[in-house]
């Protein structure tokens, strides 16, 4: 708690230390990914860091279908409000996440009667019941909504998952939710967010469906980079390759859920799929204690790599969100192995800042 304190009373004490959101005002947001527990009043110390540092915010689970509509005829904005007033307090660009996923969505959105599939009607209707009602509800306080999610496949030869909107409604069920995220909120931006966009493949399937919702005159604003990335993948001339790629569009490009996994994997570089699982093994765990000097200055070179692509093409980007504020609260100590010690983000476990923040924040420092 006293190296805490004394991190961020340091302005106080005469030494004016930037922050990231100052520090790369001119050029794009940065954003910090949080759970409800930071931003209802439960974790004060985190509250604080997350309100200085970042200038974009996004809940990581709080505004998914099965946390706002949960039942049927039920909605409760109880916890999705709490970002909204953390957002005003602390004034930051608030990010809904997400509106339309295979995930983390109740089994009965996609049933009929007597538990068999829903029809196209049945589902194309509650999915403009939800999003009218919740992106109404968030209406003029959202500045950007994740309308789909994850909707391209993994598979060579395949563009589009095979999930359950994409069954039942068809191919144009994408379309679909950008038109009922339009009517519900013409101000807001819209977005589509995907991983693995660093991967030629994929990037090239990308491109197929962004081109297609662009002629079809969808009202999309963006597409979301997810940068779940490890400190070999991906090569970051393959992330500008994807900056380029997606801003010749016409689009702006955002890059989100940034963190990058510092644990030996099998394999599988940029399948950020949820529902991946891997069997645990002792020898893909070792750090468990702490992560040695050499690895920590190997995760601040590999940030480096990053935001100076990033800063290259701050024209094309107007956003870039870390996915979580502390190692000790990243989805990467569960996936795709449970209970591993994971170091991915910018700070520690004890809120300290890591040599990867101090590194993106020469950069940021840097005169240009």
């Amino acid at each position: 708690m006293k190296r805490l304190l004394g991190f961020l009373l340091l302005p106080l004490l005469g030494r004016a230390e930037p922050t990231l959101r100052e520090s790369f005002e001119k050029d794009f947001l940065v954003g910090v990914a949080l759970p409800s527990s930071t931003v209802d009043g439960r974790e004060v110390d985190a509250a604080t860091v997350a309100g200085s540092q970042f200038s974009a915010l996004t809940p990581e689970n709080d505004m998914k279908w099965a946390s706002l509509h949960p039942h049927p005829e039920r909605y409760d904005f109880t916890r999705g409000d709490a970002y909204v007033h953390f957002a005003e307090q602390h004034h930051m660009k608030l990010i809904g996440h997400t509106l339309v996923w295979h995930s983390q969505t109740p089994e009965w959105v996609f049933q009929g009667a007597e538990g068999q599939p829903a029809d196209r009607e049945l589902l194309l209707a509650r999915m403009k019941d939800h999003i009218d009602t919740v992106v109404g509800h968030f209406r003029g306080k959202v500045h950007g909504w994740d309308v789909v999610n994850e909707a391209l496949s993994d598979s060579p030869g395949e563009d589009l998952r095979d999930s359950p909107w994409r069954r039942i409604i068809g191919d144009d069920f994408i379309q679909q939710a950008f038109h009922f995220a339009h009517a519900a909120d013409p101000t807001a931006q819209l977005y589509y967010n995907d991983y693995g966009l660093a991967q030629p493949e994929k990037r090239a399937r990308a491109v197929r469906l962004l081109q297609r919702l662009i002629d079809q005159d969808v009202p999309i604003s963006a597409v979301g980079m997810q940068g779940h990335y490890s400190l070999s993948w991906p090569d970051p001339a393959e992330v500008e390759k994807s900056i380029i790629a997606f801003h010749q569009l016409g689009l702006k490009v955002m890059i989100t859920e940034l963190d990058i996994d510092v644990l030996p994997s099998r394999g599988a570089s940029g399948i950020a799929d949820i529902a991946r699982t891997e069997a645990s093994d002792p020898a893909l765990n070792p750090f468990a204690d702490t992560l040695p000097a050499t690895v920590s200055q190997q995760l601040a070179d590999r940030y480096t790599s990053l935001f100076q692509v990033f800063l290259r093409h701050h024209h094309a980007i107007s956003r870039v969100t870390f996915w979580g504020l502390h190692d000790g609260r990243s989805w990467l100590n569960d996936f795709p192995i449970r209970g591993r010690t994971n170091y991915p983000l910018l700070f520690d476990r004890s809120l300290q800042p890591k040599p990867a923040f101090e590194a993106i924040l020469r950069i940021g420092s840097t005169p240009r």
